[in-house]
C-alpha cells in the first residue's frame, strides 16, 4: 500500500473516521488552511468534522510523519553499519511510536563502553555464543570456560571468565525486545509506587499527605503523579517503584525458553543479573516517565478546558465598572472604566492604616456616585476579603444600587509590567494598569485575557511543572479556538486579540492596527487586502472571522464568508428580505418565518451550493452576529459578605466555579478561600470526570458538607441533604 494511503487508513481506524475525511483534512492542512477555517467554512470537504476531530487528525498525522522521518534515519544508520537484515527492517517498519523506534535502535547507537564490551574485547564472545545456543551445558561449563584462561592478559582465573561471559549474556538479554515487553507488562500490572518524607526538608509539611503513601501504578491518578514528581524534585520525598520479581523471572524465562535449556542454571543467573543491573532500572525510568507524560498531558487538557470556559464567559455590556486591586500597606488601587473599557479615573483607598475607615468609605461612595458605577470588580488577591467587607458596608450604608463581583486577578501583575501593558498605557503606573486589567476582564474576558500568557491565568493543575512548550502550544490552540468561535471586531480589537484570528499572526495584526490608525476604520472586509502582509490566502482564512458593525456591506457584520456573498445575495432575493436588516439583526416576524420554513436541501438546490453552506447561510440570516457566549451564565453579583462563622452543615449557598481539577471543583461562595466540591459529591451516581457536571464560570447551588474550623476549609456538595429539593 502507498505510504500516504497507509497513513490515512491508520489514522481513520484509530479515530473512527472515514479514510477520505482524513485524506482531505491532511490535504487542506498542507495547503495552509487553519483548523478554525476548515471547521466553519470547509465542512463540505471534511464531511462536517468538528474542531476536536480535525485537531486530532492534525496531531496524529504530525506524529506519524515524525516517526517516518525517524525510521528513515535509523535504517540508514544501521545499513551503514552493515547490520540491517530483512527481519530487522520488518521490526522497525512495524514500530508505531517514537519510543518503540528508540528501543529498537538502542543496540545500534554509539554509547559508552560497557562491561559487555570489555568482555567481548577479551575474546569471550565465542564462549557466550556456545552457551546461548545450548552447545555447552551447566555440566561442562566450567571445563569449557577454563580453556579461556590466559587467552587474554585479564583472563587470569575461572571466575573472571564466567563473570565476563555473564556480562555479555546479560546485555544480550537486556537487548531482547520480547524480554523487555514481557517484563514491562509485569511491571505495569503489578507495579506499586511508595513514597516517604525526607527528614529536615523545608518542604516536608507541603507533602505531609505522602509521608507513607502507597498505590498501584495502574490506579495512580494524574494529580497524585504530579504531586509526587514535585515532592521528589524538591527533595521532600523519596519515591520507589517495585513490582513482582518472581513473576518477572517466570515470564522472562519463558520468553527465553530456559525450561529445557542445557545451561538453564547459568542463564538464569545471567537473567537475574540482567534484570537487576540493566532491565529493571530502564523499565522503572520508562514507567515513571510514561506516568509523568500522561499526567502532564491530562493536566494540559484540564487546563485547556478550564481556560476555554473562562475565556467564553459572556461580556458585561453597557456597564460602568469600578475595579479594585486590593492591598494593605500600599492601599487599594481603583480604576473606573466606562462601558467600552476606557479609563475614566483612577484613585487609591485604604482598608486599614493611614485614614479612618469612615473617610475611606465616604471616598469610595463618592467615586461610585460621581461616575454612576454599575458594578465593582474586586481582585481576589491579598486583602480581597477586607476590601469586600468595606465595599459591602458602603453599598449597604449608602443604599447604593450597584453590586460587586470577585474577579480572578491571576496574571494582572504580569500584564501590568509587560510590553503589551506598557504600550496600551505608557503614561500610567504598572499598578494602575493591573487594576484596569481586573476591570476589563470582567467587561470582556476574552479580549482582556488574551493579553496574558495562558499559563499565568490560574485555572490549571500543576501548570508550573509542565512542559512549557507543550503547554504553550496546547493553550494557544484553545485561545485560537475561542477567539475564532466568537469572532472579532475588526475596528476596535487589539493586536493581542487579532493575532489569534485564523490566517493572522502578530505581524499582520500589527499591520491591521497600523492601517486602521492611518486610514481610519475599515469600511469593508475587502479593504484587508490593502494591509501589508495580507494576501489572498490570509484574507480567505481570516475574513469570515472579522466583523465590521457598520460597514458598507451588511454581510460584513455576519458569519457569512466573502466567498459566499453572491450566494447570500441570491438567497435574500428569493426570500425578498432587505439586505440591510442583517446589519441590525432585527428581522420582521414574516422574514423570520420565511427563513425558518426553508430547508437546507431546498436552499442548496435553489442557489446551487452544498448543504453545509446552505445551513450556514440560513443560520447567519437568523442570527447574523451570533455570539456563542450569549448562552453562558454570567458572573455572580453580590452585595453582602458571607462569614465562615455564618456557615453550618447542610446550609444551601450560591457559588461560582473558579477551577475544575481531577478530584473536584473549587467554588467561590463568598469566603476568603474557595470551597471544594469533591468528585464524590457531584452526583448520586459514579462520576468519571468533574467536567461532566461543572465548568469554570458555572453558577451553582451548593450545600455545605463539612467544615474544617481549624483550617477554615469548606467541603461542599452538589447533592441536597435528604428531604430538601434543589
Amino acid at each position: 500500500m502507498d505510504p500516504k494511503q497507509n497513513m490515512y487508513s491508520k489514522v481513520a481506524q484509530e479515530l473512527n473516521l472515514k479514510e477520505q475525511q482524513v485524506a482531505r483534512v491532511v490535504a487542506l492542512l498542507d495547503e495552509g488552511n487553519t483548523v478554525p477555517f476548515m471547521t466553519r467554512y470547509r465542512k463540505e470537504q471534511t464531511g462536517a468534522l468538528d474542531e476536536i476531530q480535525i485537531r486530532a487528525i492534525e496531531s496524529r498525522v504530525s506524529e506519524l510523519r515524525e516517526i517516518a522521518t525517524q525510521l528513515k534515519r535509523m535504517l540508514k544508520s544501521i545499513e551503514e553499519q552493515s547490520k540491517l537484515t530483512p527481519e530487522l527492517r520488518s521490526q522497525f517498519e512495524a514500530a508505531d511510536s517514537k519510543k518503540r523506534l528508540d528501543e529498537l535502535f538502542a543496540p545500534f547507537k554509539s554509547r559508552r563502553k560497557t562491561r559487555a564490551d570489555e568482555a567481548l574485547n577479551r575474546g569471550l564472545g565465542p564462549l557466550a555464543d556456545v552457551i546461548w545456543s545450548g552447545r555447552v551445558g551447566d555440566a561442562d561449563l566450567q571445563t569449557v570456560a577454563t580453556n579461556c584462561i590466559g587467552k587474554h592478559p585479564d583472563l587470569t582465573d575461572l571466575e573472571t571468565v564466567l563473570n565476563g561471559t555473564m556480562d555479555i549474556l546479560a546485555a544480550r538479554i537486556a537487548e531482547s525486545i520480547l524480554v523487555r515487553d514481557a517484563l514491562r507488562a509485569v511491571a505495569q500490572k503489578t507495579g506499586r509506587i511508595t513514597t516517604k518524607l525526607v527528614k529536615n526538608s523545608p518542604d516536608t509539611q507541603l507533602f505531609a499527605d505522602y509521608s507513607a503513601f502507597e498505590s498501584n501504578v495502574s490506579r495512580l491518578p494524574p494529580h497524585r503523579v504530579l504531586a509526587i514528581d514535585r515532592g521528589e524534585s524538591r527533595k521532600a520525598l523519596r519515591v520507589k517503584l517495585t513490582w513482582d520479581h518472581e513473576q518477572a523471572m517466570i515470564r522472562a524465562s519463558a520468553v527465553l525458553r530456559l525450561g529445557d535449556h542445557r545451561a538453564a542454571v547459568y542463564l538464569k543467573e545471567c537473567l537475574e543479573e540482567s534484570l537487576k543491573r540493566l532491565v529493571n532500572p530502564t523499565i522503572e525510568r520508562e514507567i515513571r516517565r510514561d506516568l509523568t507524560e500522561k499526567s502532564q498531558s491530562h493536566s494540559i487538557d484540564v487546563f485547556g478546558k478550564n481556560l476555554c470556559s473562562l475565556l467564553m464567559q459572556p461580556p458585561l455590556k453597557s456597564q460602568t465598572v469600578l475595579a479594585i486591586d486590593p492591598g494593605f500597606r500600599t492601599g487599594c488601587k481603583i480604576a473606573i472604566l466606562d462601558s467600552d473599557g476606557t479609563l475614566l479615573a483612577h484613585d487609591l483607598i485604604y482598608v486599614i492604616g493611614k485614614e479612618n475607615t469612615q473617610q475611606q468609605e465616604e471616598k469610595l461612595a463618592l467615586l461610585i456616585e460621581t461616575h454612576d458605577v454599575d458594578v465593582i470588580a474586586i481582585g481576589n488577591g491579598t486583602a480581597s476579603r477586607e476590601t469586600e467587607e468595606l465595599v459591602a458596608r458602603v453599598i449597604e450604608n449608602q443604599k447604593l444600587t450597584c453590586q460587586y463581583v470577585i474577579v480572578n486577578e491571576s496574571g494582572a501583575s504580569i500584564y501590568s509590567a509587560s510590553p503589551v501593558g506598557s504600550a496600551e498605557f505608557p503614561d500610567l503606573d504598572a499598578t494602575v494598569r493591573g487594576t484596569i486589567s481586573i476591570g476589563r476582564r470582567l467587561q470582556d474576558p476574552l479580549s482582556e485575557l488574551v493579553k496574558i500568557e495562558p499559563q499565568h491565568i490560574g485555572v490549571g493543575m500543576y501548570q508550573h511543572d509542565l512542559s512549557e512548550k507543550k503547554l504553550q502550544g496546547s493553550l494557544d490552540s484553545v485561545v485560537e479556538s475561542c477567539v475564532n468561535n466568537v469572532g472579532v471586531d475588526l475596528n476596535c480589537s487589539s493586536v493581542e486579540l487579532l493575532k489569534y484570528v485564523s490566517g493572522l499572526n502578530r505581524n499582520s495584526a500589527k499591520n491591521i492596527v497600523k492601517w486602521r490608525t492611518e486610514h481610519g476604520p475599515f469600511r469593508s472586509r475587502s479593504q484587508l487586502m490593502k494591509v501589508s502582509g495580507i494576501g489572498e490566502v490570509a484574507f480567505t482564512q481570516a475574513a469570515g472571522f472579522l466583523r465590521i458593525a457598520d460597514g458598507e456591506d451588511s454581510f460584513d457584520s455576519t458569519w457569512i464568508h466573502p466567498e459566499s456573498y453572491t450566494l447570500a445575495d441570491a438567497l435574500l432575493k428569493q426570500f425578498e428580505i432587505p439586505k440591510v436588516t442583517l446589519a441590525t439583526g432585527h428581522l420582521s416576524q414574516e422574514a423570520r418565518n420565511t427563513i425558518e420554513k426553508a430547508t437546507p436541501q431546498e436552499v442548496a438546490s435553489n442557489i446551487d451550493c452544498d448543504l453545509y453552506t446552505a445551513e450556514q447561510l440560513l443560520e447567519s440570516f437568523l442570527r447574523p452576529g451570533r455570539d456563542p457566549r450569549e448562552n453562558v451564565s454570567g458572573p455572580m453579583f453580590r452585595s453582602g459578605v458571607l462569614k465562615f462563622e455564618d456557615l453550618r452543615e447542610g446550609i444551601r449557598l450560591h457559588g461560582v466555579v473558579t477551577n475544575v481539577v481531577d478530584f473536584g471543583a473549587f467554588v467561590d461562595i463568598g469566603l476568603k478561600s474557595d470551597g471544594l466540591v469533591h468528585i464524590s459529591k457531584m452526583s448520586a451516581t459514579f462520576v468519571s470526570s468533574p467536567f461532566d457536571h461543572v465548568n469554570v464560570g458555572d453558577t451553582l447551588n451548593v450545600w455545605v458538607e463539612n467544615l474544617d474550623t481549624e483550617r477554615k476549609r469548606v467541603g461542599l456538595s452538589l447533592l441536597p441533604p435528604s428531604g430538601e429539593n434543589q
